[in-house]
């Protein structure tokens, strides 16, 4: 299954579902769970490459990892990219963060395409570590605090953020 392509092209958020037991999301809470997230699975791989554990198991996490990245830049892409150019006056690092989800996506699409036992695999999910790790200190060191600093609606942005991630993974699953 290649999560990229089965993700792309999706409408956006539906309308706002109610939350009544539930504290509305943080746009900039939940996308920093998110890398938190991702950061401890890439982790978790390279503990498996370390004890040369099976293809079979590598090959479900590096997956995963795919599916959770695939997610999460969607989610970027279509609701918090887009709601940062808003309050925004330089759009130059929304830019580099969509240039940069596009260099991951190949990496990613790659990754899809390859089983654990070829050459290059585990590099591969090495290297889209890395390469998000990168990714992930740009936008938590320098876009979160302006678009914070400029006034996003954090929690509307964070609830529809919630709500078309709810949607992402029930339609993988």
């Amino acid at each position: 299954m290649q999560t990229a392509n089965k993700l792309s092209n999706r409408p956006s958020a539906s309308p706002a579902k109610s939350r009544a037991a539930a504290p509305l999301p943080h746009a900039i809470r939940l996308l920093k769970a998110d890398h938190a997230e991702v950061s401890r699975c890439f982790k978790e791989y390279q503990k498996l490459v370390k004890r040369k554990a099976g293809a079979n198991e590598r090959e479900s996490l590096a997956q995963h990892i795919c599916t959770l990245l695939t997610v999460h830049a969607t989610i970027e892409e279509e609701i918090f990219y887009p709601a940062a150019r808003v309050v925004l006056d330089d759009e130059a690092l929304v830019d580099e963060a969509g240039v940069e989800h596009a260099c991951a996506k190949d990496l990613i699409a790659q990754i899809e395409g390859m089983t654990a036992g070829d050459p290059l695999y585990d590099a591969k999910v090495k290297v889209l570590g890395e390469y998000i790790a990168h990714h992930v200190a740009e936008e938590q060191d320098e876009l979160f605090p302006k678009v914070r600093e400029a006034g996003l609606d954090a929690r509307t942005v964070g609830e529809e953020l919630a709500d078309r991630k709810a949607d992402l993974m029930r339609a993988i699953a």
